[in-house]
């Protein structure tokens, strides 16, 4: 019987839908070169995306929830990109997680967002109307945070909406 179960177990796994929540580095596209730490948890039901730590243009940790240094000038008030959240009220439809919005803090815009896991890595998608492109994500591994970072816990997490200037 035991083994019955193991075997169940191992075939049903892969169909089930991955869990977004974790730590994942957000990339640009154009460079390929890592924008930001990105940490998806669950609240109350839905996903949010909030930035905890930002990269330069030569792949070093910038600043951290600890030491916010850059500001957001798309997002009312001018609060810091690290401890921003991003991405909010996401819902898990399936094996994706669909009908919520992402936000571009550098230029104040808000897009509908879809969001799920292919090869290991989070697919982001923004799109505005039938349009949009998406962005892959790898995992934060442990390397990419720096000595001593003591990473949050994504259970205490509670969004804090953004709203972007007009």
């Amino acid at each position: 019987m035991k083994i019955l179960i193991l075997i169940l177990l191992t075939i049903c796994s892969p169909l089930a839908a991955q869990d977004i929540v974790g730590f994942w580095k957000s990339v640009d596209e154009h460079t390929s070169k890592p924008q930001s730490i990105v940490a998806i948890y669950e609240y109350q039901g839905k996903y949010y995306g909030r930035i905890i730590a930002t990269y330069n243009e030569n792949g070093q940790i910038l600043d951290t929830i600890y030491t916010p240094k850059e500001k957001a000038p798309g997002v009312v008030g001018n609060p810091y990109y690290s401890g921003l959240d991003i991405i909010y009220d996401v819902q898990k439809e399936g094996d994706r997680y669909k009908d919520g919005k992402i936000v571009d803090p550098q230029e104040g815009k808000v897009y509908d967002t879809e969001i799920w896991i292919e090869d290991g890595n989070l697919i982001v998608r923004g799109e505005v109307l039938f349009f949009g492109r998406n962005q892959t994500w790898p995992p934060a591994l442990d390397n990419d945070f720096p000595t001593g970072f003591k990473k949050p816990d994504l259970t205490q997490l509670v969004p804090q909406i953004p709203q972007v200037v007009d």
